[in-house]
């Protein structure tokens, strides 16, 4: 068996490339432009012209994070938190910007106003572990510079792991909402997946799109909206009522479970 030529290196690396994007684009067609088809192609077993769901996912929550720095967008403040947070129709996404505007305003209180409004909750935090109670003390007697870059630190290092460990639970929501639909776990899993990652290359797209005029916010904040429901309706059926109060219960638990994982995750990186 001889060593590959350049030649033949080249054109398996080109054929490589092609087959990757061209599954790509048709992914990317499905996945923004038909909500729930692409979830059916894979339980359908159509899956060889696919990008991988996980893979999926993955790629766009890691561009969304990458964006987030690059842009300066994890430095929120909350006087914009109104205006600048997504409704709890955005899935996982805008929890997230939603969860680190408010753990941002810890940036402009003063050490001593920290140090006097949490002694107890600190002295609790000591009493379970001693190297924690010995972090929280350390934080609340930063300068609000160094609080800053504390919390820049717990959102890029422990807040992706967060919301991607809020998959399972997502899909589980869909598995209790959907009972008796004859659908396995590994099938809500594949639909969480693709929803939650349509949601990241959504609001990437808003921080890069040029936004003419509004229209373009305009339109994928709606999109972002009714996309979940759209596609709900499409992969497991019922009449509009009916996914319009699953899609209600869905967000609800989603976004207060999102809240929380984003919080313990802050703590995490507060405490480590």
């Amino acid at each position: 068996m001889h060593p590959p030529s350049a030649r033949e290196f080249l054109h398996e690396f080109i054929g490589h490339y092609v087959a990757l994007e061209g599954k790509l684009w048709k992914s990317l067609l499905l996945l923004l432009f038909r909500p729930g088809q692409l979830t059916l192609e894979y339980i359908n077993g159509r899956r060889v012209r696919y990008i991988q769901p996980l893979r999926l996912y993955l790629t766009f929550s890691l561009i969304f994070f990458a964006v987030v720095k690059l842009t300066g967008h994890d430095d929120i403040q909350a006087d914009d938190e109104a205006a600048r947070t997504p409704p709890a129709a955005t899935a996982p996404a805008g929890a997230v910007e939603k969860a680190h505007t408010k753990a941002r305003t810890t940036r402009d209180v003063e050490p001593g106003d920290i140090a006097a409004g949490t002694a107890e909750l600190r002295k609790g935090i000591g009493n379970v572990n001693a190297h924690w109670g010995e972090q929280a003390d350390r934080f609340t007697n930063m300068s609000p510079e160094e609080r800053d870059k504390v919390m820049r630190t717990a959102f890029g290092s422990y807040v992706p792991y967060a919301v991607f460990l809020m998959m399972p639970l997502f899909a589980l929501y869909l598995k209790v909402l959907y009972l008796g639909s004859g659908r396995r776990y590994g099938e809500h899993l594949l639909f969480a997946l693709h929803v939650n990652g349509f949601a990241f290359l959504a609001l990437t797209l808003l921080m890069v799109v040029p936004d003419l005029f509004g229209i373009v916010s305009f339109a994928l904040w709606l999109w972002l909206v009714f996309y979940t429901p759209v596609a709900m309706r499409r992969v497991y059926g019922g009449s509009r009522l009916t996914t319009g109060v699953r899609w209600f219960v869905l967000m609800a638990l989603h976004v207060t479970g999102m809240g929380l994982a984003i919080g313990a995750a802050f703590g995490f990186g507060i405490l480590h």
